[in-house]
Order: C-alpha cells, then sequence, then structure tokens
C-alpha cells in the first residue's frame, strides 16, 4: 500500500467545526467495553523510542533550545511554577475540563499563560511552533485557533475560567539533551504531552483534542475551524463503507464514551486485549487512503520530520489494524463512536452531548500502544 499516503492528501472533505461552553456532561458515563481491557503494569521510564531511523529527522535540538530561550525570558517565580518533577502522576494530569473544574491530583501544573507578558508570549509561542506541525488546521495552527476558541468563549458569556490566560504549560524535569523530560500545555478541551530523551523526541502522546459547537466561529476578523477536518475525515471514511463491512465494524456492544480519553477510570496503558471491528486489511485502496487520511490528521500535529515516521510506521501496521464504529455512521448524534485500533495506533473519537448549543460535539484522542508517554508506565 506505498501510494495511500500520497493518494489520501487528494481527498478533499467538507467542513463542521465544534467547540466547548460546558462542563458537567462531559463525564464518561457508560463504558461497556472496559471489562474487554488489559491492564499494564511493570513501571518503564521512559524506554520505548519513535520509529525514526534518521538522526536528522529529530526536532528535539529546536524544541530544547527554545524551551530554554523561554525559561529564559521567565522570572525566577514562573520558573519555579514552569518546572516540575518528572513523574508518571504528573505526566498523566491532562484533561479536557477547564482548571476551575479540577480538583486534587486532577488539576494541571505549572504556569498559567494568563501571567504572562508580551515578549514572554513571543518565546512561547516560538517553543510550540517548534514542538508542533506547522500546517494550515494542524499543529501550532490548530492550537491558535483553539486558544482564540476559548477567548470567544471568554467573551461570549463563558465563566472567567475561559480563553487562553487559563491554559497552563509545564517542564516535567528540566530541558536537557541528556536524560527524560516533558513538554505538558494544555486546558479545556486540548492536552499535549511531549516527551523527550535524550535530546530526541520519544512520544508525542497522549494527545487530546475537543471543540464545540459544531460549527464555524467568525472571531475578531479570521474565522475559527479547529477539529473540522478531523471529524469530517471520520464521517467520509465510514461513508465509504459498504453495508457488509458497516456490519463487520459494528461494535457488539454500545460505546460512547472514550475507552482511553481523560475522564475514564483507568486512561492510562489500558488498551483492549484484541482489536474488534472491521479488519483494513479487507478495505480497498481508497478506503484505505481515507483510513491513513484520518490517522493524518492527529499525527500531523506534531513536527514534520517525525510525524512522517510515524505515519509511515501505522501504514506498515495497516494489515493488523481495525475500524470500528457504535451508533451511527453520520458522527452526528450523541454518543456516536469511531476508532482505528493497530498494533501502535490508537485513535479515537465520540460525539459528546451538547452543552451551549443544540448538537453534540467532538472528543478525540490519539494514543500509542508502544510510545504513550515515552514508554514512561505507572
Amino acid at each position: 500500500m506505498p501510494g495511500i499516503l500520497a493518494e489520501a492528501s487528494r481527498i478533499t472533505l467538507a467542513s463542521a467545526l465544534i467547540f466547548h461552553l460546558g462542563l458537567s456532561g462531559c463525564n464518561a458515563a457508560d463504558r461497556p467495553d472496559q471489562a474487554e481491557r488489559s491492564s499494564t503494569s511493570s513501571p518503564v521510564a521512559g524506554t520505548a523510542a519513535l520509529p525514526i531511523s534518521d538522526p536528522s529527522a529529530n526536532s528535539g535540538t529546536v524544541v530544547l533550545e527554545r524551551a530554554n530561550a523561554f525559561m529564559a525570558a521567565l522570572s525566577a517565580e514562573q520558573r519555579a511554577s514552569l518546572l516540575q518533577p518528572y513523574t508518571f502522576a504528573n505526566a498523566a494530569r491532562w484533561h479536557t475540563y477547564p482548571q476551575w473544574g479540577l480538583r486534587g491530583n486532577q488539576a494541571r501544573i505549572g504556569l498559567a499563560l494568563g501571567t504572562l507578558s508580551a515578549p514572554q508570549w513571543e518565546a512561547f509561542n516560538a517553543l510550540l511552533a517548534a514542538a508542533t506541525g506547522s500546517g494550515r488546521n494542524e499543529g501550532f495552527d490548530e492550537i491558535q485557533q483553539h486558544l482564540a476558541a476559548d477567548d470567544w468563549i471568554r467573551q461570549n458569556g463563558g465563566r472567567s475560567g475561559y480563553g487562553r490566560g487559563a491554559f497552563y504549560i509545564a517542564f516535567l524535569g528540566e530541558p536537557s539533551n541528556t536524560g527524560l523530560w516533558q513538554l505538558q500545555f494544555g486546558g479545556h478541551h486540548l492536552a499535549v504531552t511531549n516527551t523527550y530523551r535524550d535530546g530526541f523526541l520519544v512520544g508525542a502522546t497522549p494527545s487530546f483534542r475537543a471543540i464545540e459547537p459544531q460549527t464555524e466561529i467568525e472571531f475578531e476578523g479570521g474565522t475559527l475551524r479547529p477539529q473540522l477536518d478531523e471529524w469530517e475525515a471520520f464521517v467520509a471514511l465510514l461513508a465509504s463503507l459498504t453495508p457488509e463491512q458497516v456490519a463487520s465494524a459494528r461494535l457488539p456492544r454500545r460505546q460512547n464514551a472514550l475507552l482511553l480519553g481523560p475522564e475514564a477510570s483507568n486512561k492510562d496503558w489500558n488498551f483492549p486485549d484484541r482489536a474488534q471491528g472491521v479488519p483494513v486489511s479487507s478495505l480497498n485502496d481508497q478506503q484505505r487512503a481515507r483510513l491513513m487520511r484520518a490517522i493524518s490528521l492527529y499525527v500531523n500535529d506534531i513536527s514534520e520530520p517525525e510525524a512522517a515516521a510515524i505515519l509511515a510506521h501505522y501504514e506498515s501496521q495497516l494489515g493488523s489494524t481495525y475500524l470500528a464504529f457504535s451508533g451511527s455512521t453520520s458522527l452526528t448524534n450523541e454518543g456516536d463512536y469511531v476508532r482505528i485500533d493497530g498494533p501502535s495506533v490508537w485513535i479515537e473519537l465520540v460525539m459528546d452531548p451538547a452543552y451551549s448549543t443544540d448538537r453534540p460535539h467532538v472528543h478525540a484522542v490519539w494514543r500509542d500502544k508502544q510510545t504513550d508517554y515515552g514508554g514512561t508506565r505507572r
């Protein structure tokens, strides 16, 4: 299937955006597949590695330079907030709720962006640009739209705890070209958890994205559409299935919440023992292209050299990858769910209940069975 990525890039998709005002209904209510999920023990700190054979295909050097520049721009008090110990418990402190909705060990740690001066914002954005993808509606651009959407919430009836100032950045462990550290950034409906070891990116997941409402937002002279392409890609993929494939892909039991999302009671290293759904090996070339398109829209949120290597790795494993869904294939109803489950890749999307609008909204997570948290386990 060497031409799948090239073919996928030619598929154009229509629009729809999503972004979130509410909080109370984002609970993971029904998790019928939990009994089928495996647990993983044996703590191993950062022993995984991304499938990158070319040492020059590495964003870690620039990320380290800009991380140090960001720290240099901060006050001593701000640096103390930014630098946190590297532990699995700290690495796992990502969530969908805004900070005001989190308590205890769920609350984000690090430095609130609301404390940054204009020059510090410039240094922060330079770091974020180095650590994320540069494509349109991907990576850095999509995150900027996400922050603007949260600003829109703040200005249009949301609580004071919304807006980009309520997002947090933390360095878990001191950035270095030796040893292990994580760039952790997130807030309402967003989580970036890039793990570096010896100057190389060794884990780009968990990566969480959500947004509401499912419509474009016109804000400060621009159109905000984060998560537009991702939702449409899954809709197009499911729409391409034959009736026989739909029957094979449908999960035997209702699944209406993310199995490994931020609200799951056991969200880490708890992938299902066995894959369910239709084998990707049974899909035709166009359908496989659509599936790779869906995968690429999550992977391309990270820097290009690593993203290309990860996509090639996932494509090489399509023969052992499965596509499954629950609910309707239109992904328009509350609880509609879809996932891609491979030897490494795990991507799931659910239509979460409506809060600020009359339509459900997307919650989605990309995880990697080998390199989540750079391989660090409980």
